[in-house]
């Protein structure tokens, strides 16, 4: 039951669903925090092996898997019945409309829930800090998207977005691993995923400059199992976070998306953006992030590159309420906990109607009145 359940209340409370490539939360909207964070994972009923629930070949695979991994949120973690409840999903404004449309499917037809109302993360953020204007950027596990957020409006031109994220910094710490521990084979993702969160962290962009020249910290021994020692030496816990401020074939990394963002809005947008950065993700919560972030991009503005185009002079970043892995999920909380979720909810018998979501990218939807006639 939600710790916040008044006598007189004649609806339950919704719930709130963030599924994120690597970890999904799950709770009661009006909570200040979820109820479980769980792996996107799943056993696969045919072949009982673990299946990460956004590898799927086909969309009736990923139906399966959703069914499987909804079943398991409801009734081992939460242990309410679907069909008392509305659903809030958090989702990102570039999540694929087969993966939505198959999510919605799998709630409505499956599971019976009386309505749903998806949200996106980057919006829904703000309602945590009460602002309504921010640059968010999702340090997630697969990718890093920023979009910025003017006057509660998503500046969908300006998003920016790269596939380097927790998933590049484990590559490159196992392979720096394997690399050093010759008699090792491989390493369990979970194994590298704890080692980078137990012992690596972001270097100042001080250091990072002149690596070879300054003391190395000290090195680690992880102890794999209680019995299997690894060496971790402290140049690869200070250097393993560097794929995500070094720049691509594209001349692309963290920081330059946001500062590529700013470029890209109206100059009266820029210094109220600069102002109000919000960074989200897993990611975000690595030690020193947000500091070499600030360093790097005071840096940036130094180079002709930018130099010329932008004027700014200061940055600041919000504090969210939260920790950083599920800020996204806590705006979805606020939200659902509103008069929203009754009026801006998707219906079961307005989808058993139409077949259909509505969707920003259907011009369907996202169009004027008069124009719906000649579409």
């Amino acid at each position: 039951m939600p710790l916040y359940e008044g006598i007189g209340l004649t609806e339950k409370q919704a719930v709130v669903i963030d599924i994120g490539a690597a970890y999904t939360k799950f709770g009661f909207a009006g909570e200040s925090g979820p109820r479980c964070i769980v792996r996107t994972e799943i056993k696969c009923p045919e072949t009982k092996q673990v299946k990460k629930v956004l590898n799927y070949s086909s969309e009736e695979e990923l139906y399966d898997l959703l069914v499987e991994f909804i079943h398991v949120l409801y009734f081992r973690h939460l242990l309410v019945s679907p069909k008392d409840r509305r659903v809030v999903i958090v989702e990102s404004l570039l999540c694929p409309t087969a993966f939505r449309e198959t999510l919605a499917k799998v709630l409505f037809r499956h599971f019976e829930v009386s309505s749903i109302l998806f949200v996106p993360s980057h919006l829904v953020s703000l309602c945590t800090l009460g602002v309504n204007t921010a640059l968010v950027l999702d340090v997630g596990y697969v990718e890093a998207i920023l979009i910025p957020v003017f006057e509660g409006v998503p500046v969908l031109h300006a998003w920016q977005a790269q596939p380097r994220a927790a998933e590049a910094v484990q590559s490159s710490l196992k392979a720096s691993l394997l690399n050093i521990n010759s008699e090792k084979e491989d390493f369990p993702e979970s194994t590298i995923e704890d080692i980078k969160v137990r012992t690596c962290f972001v270097t100042s962009l001080t250091r990072a400059t002149q690596l070879e020249a300054v003391d190395q910290p000290p090195d680690v021994v992880y102890r794999e199992g209680g019995s299997e020692i690894v060496h971790i030496p402290g140049k690869v816990r200070e250097t393993v976070y560097e794929v995500l401020f070094e720049q691509d074939n594209d001349q692309m990394s963290v920081s330059t998306m946001i500062l590529d963002a700013i470029i890209k809005c109206p100059i009266d947008m820029r210094k109220p953006l600069a102002e109000n950065i919000l960074v989200i993700g897993g990611t975000a919560m690595a030690p020193g992030f947000k500091a070499r972030l600030l360093d790097e991009l005071k840096h940036l503005l130094q180079q002709p590159k930018y130099a010329s185009r932008l004027a700014l002079k200061t940055f600041k970043f919000h504090k969210p309420p939260a920790k950083e892995n599920y800020v996204a999920w806590l705006g979805g909380a606020i939200f659902g906990g509103t008069d929203m979720i009754s009026t801006r909810s998707l219906t079961k018998e307005a989808y058993v109607k139409h077949s259909s979501l509505p969707d920003w990218a259907d011009l369907s939807y996202n169009c004027r009145e008069e124009d719906k006639i000649s579409l």
